[in-house]
């Protein structure tokens, strides 16, 4: 079972990135799936969560209503698009999977009340000023 995380970059402030976590060894439409970031010296944040059809989101106030967590359960691809980066969002992106039979609400989610079944292994993500 295998998570990868990708699009990860350099940015200048004000850009954009996309990225993609593709799953191996397991459907992700069983899934609740989680983008979570850690910078030097912090604590790791969920900072976007989405349900198994993509009807429901939960985004952290840091970078709601400028980033969009997206799914293709066809695909077995969780995506997260990113717009007007700034420089605090300098970080490692990680991508997560929860078994969406555990998982009550997406805010719970993104807040670490689940131990996550999957780990991705992180995209670097910097923006310059």
């Amino acid at each position: 079972v295998q998570l990868q995380a990708s699009g990860g970059g350099l940015v200048q402030a004000g850009g954009s990135l996309r990225l993609s976590c593709a799953a191996s060894g397991l459907t992700l439409s069983n899934y609740v799936l989680g983008w979570f970031r850690q910078a030097p010296g912090k604590e790791r944040e969920g900072i976007a969560c989405i349900n198994t059809n993509g009807d429901s989101t939960y985004y952290t106030d840091s970078v709601n209503s400028r980033f969009t967590i997206t799914r293709d359960n066809a695909k077995n691809t969780v995506y997260l698009q990113m717009n007007t980066l700034n420089p605090e969002d300098t970080a490692v992106y990680y991508c997560a999977a929860e078994r969406a039979a555990l998982v009550a609400t997406m805010m719970g989610l993104c807040a670490g009340y689940y131990n996550m079944d999957y780990w991705g292994r992180g995209t670097q993500v910097t923006v310059s000023s």
